[in-house]
């Protein structure tokens, strides 16, 4: 109890003075001014999440650029070449992280949590932020195939039978095949990395190395042995990668001797590396005889003690014969547009294995506001049994006063799952228990009670606290996005406990929602800013800026307001005049970047108001899409890179899914909406044009 009472903020103050540093609370309550009065000021979910990624930054700093000469990855070595439009400057950076290229493809099993990813130029990384695997071809010459530095490479994905990314390269003579996928049996899950290297002219090496780093940056690796006779190495004295057969020759290096890349034509001398800055490198090597290519299959297990329990069973892709699919299937004359819905059911499906996860790597974590939009899609594809095991797995969040919790401070998650509980209960006809349907009114009655009520005539009064939102709408602020969610979810819980004969619930909860509603439209100002137009900024007391794309949400998905309302359209307008960025909308605030669920979003509410603008937004969408068919969170608009976020994001791919089912069926209000959007250029075309079966209010649908 005696440290509670010291008077911290003068010792930190006292100390900052006597070391010459910049007083922290002075600083702090600078920044804090530059939003909103809160009680929360930032999630610490968030800066936990920020600290350790500069803090590989910091590392990446010290590590790459007084050592150019290593094999870096693809991202990096486009981050750090003065020509390139990747180039980044790093004077003042405090650290140095991938704000180019955050792109990757997981490859995995709709059953299972585990998720290696591949980098745009086949860098592997088998396990959870680990290190990786890269492949080279060296000639007997001494000319090197680095993948990492070849301006372009082909790089596909196969979705059946399993998901497969495929890395074609070449240089000159030499050439590069390297594939890789998860291979499920006896319980086992294992990644398999397969490469084929060919020399055309004279011998050369197939060559396998094991890289310090990952497409965020260095991963430490402070041993690797190597155990000749099952042809194995180990690493960290904990993890195994299995390359099957005797290399011809073994080379290891640590930090202070340099990369392995520096010296591959020295004989092998040991068996293992100690490194105890963490950067040891290990080089295989696989004789290539002239004109014959030569295949190396390695696996990696991915889970130390195995314990595979399958949920669901394989999945049915668009274009396949399978008489009884078991998601929806999209049959249309465009062949993109097809991968990119095939790509993006898979990409749900592994992602929501367990937890329903917005990334494979740097969004790793649950947030209800992603689960909630991932869970729409999964119910368009007609999955309702996953969408329920996610579902009901959410009270467990769920604090003693109702809150649903993923990261303190955001107000948006208790409109989110009464949302989506009410949608699934209104697609799929399943009952809630006594419990859940407790777990619900207690949320309803915590956005009742958290409601600010103070009657002073204030802009905010009767909106939620400030907030940090969704993180990419601005500091704290009366966000229209939490309040227009908080809203949405009432009327949803008023509509369950009607349904499910909740005496006395549904007026009282009717009564909240025709007051919040009230307050929340009249808070819109008439002109906002420079503007001459209604336009609903991203709150009560912001001019119009980016930030007005989180207040889009009134209309999808929530349909809080009309097909074309003047306020919302009258907003759309703004965002496509000011905010757009290659035809599709750039977010300046935090992203930094082209958004592509944010794009669809907007894409939804101009098929609502029967404006064609939709298509060249979709089309737009696709052809920001990577090789292997995904999205990170958002685009860097000068190279096409991500540069921000998970670099395969699930929000991107729901959105996806969504637009394609909305082309097909959507629903207003109680009126289903049958192929408002389809394009007219596919009726030209002989064959198929359809989507299903979907579930839709009554059942399932195929349009």
């Amino acid at each position: 109890m005696l440290l509670k009472w010291l008077p911290w903020n003068y010792i930190l103050k006292r100390a900052a003075r006597r070391f010459g540093f910049i007083d922290p609370v002075m600083l702090l309550a600078r920044l804090r001014g530059f939003g909103r009065p809160s009680e929360i000021q930032e999630p610490i979910e968030l800066l936990r999440a920020g600290v350790v990624f500069h803090a590989r930054g910091l590392i990446n700093t010290r590590a790459m650029q007084y050592n150019l000469d290593w094999v870096w990855p693809y991202w990096v070595v486009k981050q750090f070449t003065p020509r390139d439009a990747s180039f980044i400057p790093r004077g003042f950076a405090f650290s140095h992280v991938n704000l180019s290229h955050r792109n990757w493809t997981a490859v995995g099993h709709p059953d299972l949590p585990l998720y290696p990813i591949v980098d745009p130029r086949g860098l592997v990384t088998p396990l959870f932020d680990g290190w990786s695997i890269d492949f080279w071809v060296l000639s007997e010459t001494g000319e090197l195939l680095l993948p990492s530095h070849q301006e372009k490479v082909e790089q596909t994905l196969d979705l059946s039978p399993v998901i497969r990314v495929n890395t074609i390269s070449g240089n000159g003579d030499l050439s590069l095949h390297t594939a890789a996928w998860v291979a499920v049996e006896n319980q086992r899950a294992d990644l398999v990395i397969r490469a084929q290297g060919e020399t055309a002219m004279g011998g050369g090496w197939l060559i396998m190395s094991l890289r310090p780093y990952n497409p965020e940056g260095i991963q430490f690796i402070d041993h690797i042995n190597f155990n000749r006779k099952p042809g194995a190495f180990r690493l960290n004295h904990q993890y195994t990668v299995n390359v099957g057969e005797s290399p011809d020759k073994v080379l290891f290096s640590n930090y202070r001797k340099g990369d392995v890349a520096q010296d591959l034509n020295r004989e092998a001398s040991q068996m293992h590396v100690d490194c105890p800055i963490g950067m040891a490198t290990a080089a295989a090597f696989f004789e290539l005889k002239a004109g014959q290519s030569r295949q190396l299959d390695l696996t990696v297990a991915l889970e130390q003690e195995p314990s595979i329990e399958f949920v669901s069973r394989p999945v049915q892709l668009s274009g396949s014969d399978n008489s009884s699919p078991e998601t929806a299937c999209l049959h249309i004359p465009d062949v993109k547009f097809t991968f990119l819905y095939n790509a993006a059911v898979q990409t749900l499906l592994m992602l929501t294995a367990t937890e329903a996860f917005p990334g494979p790597y740097t969004y790793r974590r649950f947030w209800f506001r992603d689960a909630c939009f991932i869970i729409n899609a999964l119910l368009a594809l007609g999955l309702s049994k996953r969408s329920w095991r996610l579902i009901q797995a959410f009270p467990e969040r769920q604090t003693l006063t109702g809150y649903f919790k993923s990261q303190e401070g955001e107000w948006d998650s208790n409109g989110q799952v009464l949302w989506i509980a009410e949608r699934f209960h209104r697609l799929t006809g399943q009952l809630f228990d006594a419990a859940f349907l407790k777990s619900l009114m207690k949320a309803a009655k915590w956005i009742h009670n958290k409601r600010r009520r103070k009657g002073d005539g204030k802009r905010h009064d009767g909106f939620l606290p400030a907030g940090f939102s969704a993180e990419h709408l601005g500091p704290n602020d009366y966000y229209y996005w939490d309040n227009f969610w908080s809203l949405a979810g009432l009327k949803a819980a008023a509509r369950i406990a009607r349904k499910f004969q909740l005496n006395g619930t549904p007026e009282k909860i009717d009564d909240q929602v025709r007051e919040y509603e009230a307050r929340i439209f009249s808070s819109i100002p008439e002109k906002c800013g420079r503007s001459n137009h209604s336009v609903i900024p991203a709150s009560p007391y912001r001019r119009m800026d980016a930030g007005a794309i989180g207040s889009l949400v009134a209309d999808y998905p929530l349909q809080l307001t009309s097909p074309g309302d003047t306020r919302i359209m009258n907003t759309v307008s703004y965002l496509m005049t000011r905010c757009f960025q290659r035809n599709a909308f750039f977010q300046d605030m935090i992203h930094s970047g082209i958004n592509i669920y944010l794009t669809l979003d907007i894409a939804q509410t101009l098929i609502r108001s029967n404006d064609s603008r939709y298509r060249q937004l979709i089309n737009t969408v696709a052809e920001l899409a990577s090789p292997t068919g995904q999205w990170p969170e958002a685009i860097n608009p000068l190279t096409g890179g991500g540069c921000m976020g998970d670099g395969q994001h699930g929000w991107a791919s729901a959105e996806w899914i969504m637009m394609m089912r909305n082309l097909f069926v959507r629903e207003e209000g109680n009126t289903l909406i049958i192929g408002s959007g389809i394009f007219p250029q596919w009726l030209e075309q002989d064959g198929e044009i359809s989507f299903g079966p979907t579930l839709v209010p009554g059942g399932k649908l195929t349009v």
